[in-house]
């Protein structure tokens, strides 16, 4: 008996390769993560964001601080988007995230500048996200010396000395010690949620078209939407417990501050736990077994980890970029669960992220439930 037949194997060949052509999903999977994987980390991620967003509070306008202003805008660090009427607004918009820095002129600025009183202007920066505002940080400092090189000249040159005739004092809030923990692990738990919800959610209900298993669903008397969120409801608990590990360890192993609600965070973890929960029935919806479930979360998970501000910084992504990070609800839960964390945030403060959240997850199980319908048939 012949031990090995090139045309036996040649055979088997083939039907792998016939099999796999039937496979789309597989066959997407094959091609699509080595494409998307070299755009996210050859185009998408930036560790040195440009154009940040910053406010002034002005209550001095002379060519010495336009000057300054001018050359924050010419360093590319810093974008100017409002002038705030005071200081209360500016902590406000800090806050909700609207802006990354704040610029806070006092009235005496130039008067004692022309004294020789070295008069200084605060720089407020939010500093949840160190790698964000490091390099913008140095830079604002730095801009001093060579505005007053180009500036003081002439009568005024005997201004221009070492140090420089004015001090930009940078406050960095939420974070002033720029500790990356205090970054890093309240970000793990929207990672490590959206891994678990999503993969057990997509695998649990790939599991039920096992043969029988499906005829079973079949035979009862429950619609859809009841098959699929009664099989869900067992991992929101677990969800909140691994909400609760999370939190735990951030308090107690890492020193994370928890400046504001216990409700508020388990509100919005409740939320974000519901919405990848309907990221999985949709997965399963459009997997035809558990191979394909879990290759299809390992697609949704790969640009939750880089699009959403969680290894990387969000404003530094080109713009394309942030609105597919703005797609996805990782994207809102790890601004909630900072601002909640290191912030204080309240819910007036968290809506703008809310919302969205609550559009998503609506979306979601709308397209889940037309697939499953059409797997019912």
């Amino acid at each position: 008996m012949n031990l090995f037949s090139a045309t036996r194997w040649w055979a088997i060949v083939l039907k792998e390769f016939l099999q796999l052509k039937r496979d789309r999903i597989t066959f997407g999977m094959v091609i699509g993560i080595p494409i998307i994987q070299i755009v996210l980390f050859g185009y998408a991620i930036n560790t040195d964001p440009k154009q940040l967003p910053t406010a002034l509070v002005m209550a001095d306008r002379s060519e010495f601080t336009r000057s300054y202003l001018a050359a924050m805008k010419t360093s590319g660090y810093f974008a100017f988007v409002a002038e705030l009427p005071d200081e209360t607004a500016a902590r406000e918009a800090l806050a909700r995230g609207e802006v990354a820095f704040v610029v806070n002129i006092p009235a005496d600025f130039t008067r004692r500048l022309l004294r020789g009183e070295r008069p200084a202007l605060l720089v407020e920066a939010d500093a949840t996200d160190p790698a964000a505002a490091s390099t913008a940080i140095v830079a604002a400092r730095e801009l001093a010396a060579s505005v007053a090189q180009k500036d003081l000249t002439g009568s005024l040159a005997f201004l221009n000395a070492s140090p420089a005739p004015f001090e930009v004092r940078v406050h960095k809030l939420y974070n002033p010690e720029g500790i990356t923990q205090h970054n890093i692990v309240p970000g793990l738990m929207g990672v490590i949620l959206t891994m678990t919800m999503v993969m057990m959610t997509g695998l649990a209900m790939s599991r039920a078209r096992a043969p029988g298993t499906m005829e079973n669903l079949l035979a009862m008397p429950a619609r859809p939407l009841e098959v699929m969120t009664g099989k869900i409801v067992p991992y929101i608990f677990i969800g909140l417990i691994q909400a609760s590990i999370i939190l735990l360890a951030a308090l107690y192993l890492f020193g994370v501050p928890f400046v504001g609600s216990l409700l508020a965070l388990y509100g919005v973890s409740l939320l974000f736990i519901a919405a990848n929960l309907t990221v999985g029935i949709t997965v399963s919806s459009l997997a035809q077994n558990q191979l394909q479930a879990m290759q299809l979360t390992f697609f949704y998970f790969l640009p939750t980890m880089l699009l959403t501000g969680f290894m990387f910084p969000f404003r530094g992504m080109p713009e394309w970029a942030q609105w597919v990070g703005n797609v996805l609800p990782s994207t809102y839960f790890l601004r909630m669960v900072r601002g909640i964390l290191l912030k204080g945030n309240d819910w007036a403060e968290l809506w703008p992220n809310i919302w969205p959240l609550l559009a998503f997850t609506a979306a979601m199980m709308t397209i889940a439930t037309l697939f499953y319908r059409r797997t019912l048939d």
